[in-house]
């Protein structure tokens, strides 16, 4: 983990980053902080563990065996779904905008792949931790 203060609107934050390799999938236990410096306040955020089975017409419910899956890292909207089953994607690829808090968060691919199910639709509602999308 790597610490950072970054000021925005003339607020100081305190940030930790996780640098996340190609051996890495996305995990339910990563629990980021955030510390405003002026205020010494700490709102820690703790991904859910529900998720949901919302599932896209196009896609499968059942998650193949072994494949990696992203969830979403916040509650939002899905405002627009970049990918479709079976496109092969790129890690760091932009596969869906959540739209949360009134700014929009780009989901990006963890990992070079296939996209086996797209468990989401444009315009759903989402919860922490709830599954977006699988890749083999």
């Amino acid at each position: 983990m790597k610490k950072f203060i970054v000021t925005v609107n003339g607020n100081s934050y305190e940030v930790e980053v996780e640098e996340v390799t190609n051996d890495v999938t996305q995990s339910d236990n990563i629990q980021p902080s955030v510390q405003n410096q002026n205020a010494k306040l700490d709102q820690s955020v703790v991904p859910s563990d529900i998720a949901s089975g919302i599932n896209n017409t196009e896609s499968s419910s059942k998650v193949p065996s072994g494949a990696t899956t992203v969830k979403a890292p916040m509650p939002g909207t899905i405002l627009d779904i970049n990918v479709n089953v079976g496109d092969t994607v790129e890690r760091g690829q932009v596969l869906c905008i959540l739209e949360a808090m009134k700014m929009e968060n780009e989901i990006m691919s963890p990992k070079d792949g296939k996209i086996a199910t797209i468990n989401t639709s444009k315009g759903a509602s989402v919860d922490a931790g709830e599954l977006l999308f699988s890749i083999e």
